[in-house]
């Protein structure tokens, strides 16, 4: 008997390290919010606006850094990728006025896309074997839930010592670092013959010609709105919704005195939990249909967002709500890039879930700007959050008719 592929190769440690970094300074930016908006005395949509630009330019940016890793290769495209997100960070730290914060947010944006999912969870998938991609593509998800576990943290406390504009700095110094790691990162091409003789104008055009692909593209754009408006908007909303935390209770005990320092964490918890979350949808997307874990997914997550607000907020729903939501969180990634590459091969996986991935974060782009928008229209989240109920709902169900098989090419092991 042939010896099993290991699963822990130097890509897949790298590849985490890389998604690891790149999400913690993405999923601290919900902290800045009032502090930023209290120096300048801004609105809370102008830092929202900047937050939603960064998402819509990963979004964008996500298919773009896929076919350039495709045709320069995956490292330069992620060396690309730091530097962007490096600049737009140190020029973020300089700037006094909302539409510089807007401008550089593009910047933060495609550098996140060169450093994100787009091109690295493709490395990983063209690295696994069969038997190891889908957990694999778990493992890499969850880092980035690892990261978002000390990112807000990090910033919070950060914030206590310095000002935002060094936060930033630093996160620019951590960003940079990761092209050490590239060496370390060589993934073999492993698609069948087939797929490397497809063209990427072939793929694309199979692709937009199949109904499946749309409907995947059309119920990504949730999973973007919830995680995008929770990250921006979410510390702000714990810090003036939540109930007060009581002295002598077990958050006191552990250093959680604020509303403030409860919205941190609960980002954190949401990322701890979804680092048990995702390898759970990394093991059963191997044994079971991909799309109904999706619609199980996103059904559980309109359930949960929608007791949270039927229900008084106070410190102990925040933290039973950060746990159910963080084990939903990035669970719909390993799935949705799993459902691209089984249904479409590997050889143009990086793009065709980059143009997936667009619709999530246009779907983070709404989420956030939303949020800001209507907290200065109606003074609490309350609408914002009801939409994000329907939207979830509605990613449930567009999943159900998808047709989980290979389309036009030999069939392949499923992912």
């Amino acid at each position: 008997m042939p010896a099993r592929a290991s699963l822990f190769t130097p890509v897949l440690i790298v590849s985490c390290i890389i998604i690891m970094v790149s999400f913690a300074v993405r999923a601290s930016f919900g902290v800045f919010q009032i502090p930023i908006a209290e120096e300048f005395g801004w609105l809370r949509a102008e830092f929202s606006m900047a937050l939603a630009i960064q998402n819509l330019a990963w979004g964008i940016g996500q298919p773009l850094f896929g076919a350039l890793a495709e045709k320069i290769g995956d490292r330069k495209a992620i060396v690309l990728g730091a530097l962007t997100y490096a600049a737009g960070l140190v020029l973020s730290a300089q700037s006094v006025t909302p539409i510089e914060h807007q401008l550089y947010g593009w910047l933060i944006g495609f550098g996140v896309a060169g450093t994100g999912f787009g091109v690295v969870l493709a490395v990983v998938a063209r690295a696994a074997s069969d038997e190891n991609r889908s957990m694999a593509l778990a493992i890499v998800t969850a880092a980035g839930s690892a990261g978002q576990v000390f990112g807000a943290p990090a910033a919070e406390w950060m914030l206590t010592v310095m000002p935002w504009q060094s936060v930033f700095l630093w996160f620019a110094v951590a960003v940079l670092a990761l092209i050490l790691t590239l060496p370390f990162m060589r993934a073999p091409v492993t698609a069948p013959r087939a797929e490397l003789d497809e063209t990427l104008t072939q793929i694309l055009g199979r692709a937009f010609r199949d109904p499946s692909y749309t409907l995947i593209f059309l119920g990504f754009f949730s999973c973007g709105y919830q995680l995008g408006f929770i990250t921006a908007h979410f510390p702000a909303l714990v810090t003036e919704m939540c109930g007060p935390i009581l002295p002598g209770g077990v958050l006191h005990s552990i250093g959680i005195t604020t509303t403030s320092a409860l919205g941190a964490a609960a980002i954190a918890v949401i990322g701890l939990a979804n680092i048990a979350g995702t390898l759970a949808a990394g093991w059963a997307g191997k044994r079971y249909a991909k799309k109904y874990l999706l619609a199980w997914i996103y059904t559980a997550r309109t359930v949960a967002a929608g007791l949270f607000f039927l229900f008084p907020i106070t410190p102990g729903s925040v933290l039973v709500f950060s746990v159910a939501m963080g084990a939903l969180w990035l669970a719909t990634v390993p799935l949705t890039s799993g459902l691209v590459a089984h249904i479409f091969g590997l050889r143009y996986m990086g793009t065709l879930f980059g143009i997936i991935f667009l619709s999530h974060q246009i779907g983070s782009f709404i989420g956030i700007w939303l949020g800001g928008r209507m907290y200065d229209a109606y003074g609490d989240y309350t609408v914002v959050w009801w939409v994000g109920v329907a939207v979830g709902a509605f990613s449930a169900l567009v999943h159900l008719p998808i047709r989980e098989i290979p389309q036009g090419r030999p069939a392949a092991t499923p992912a």
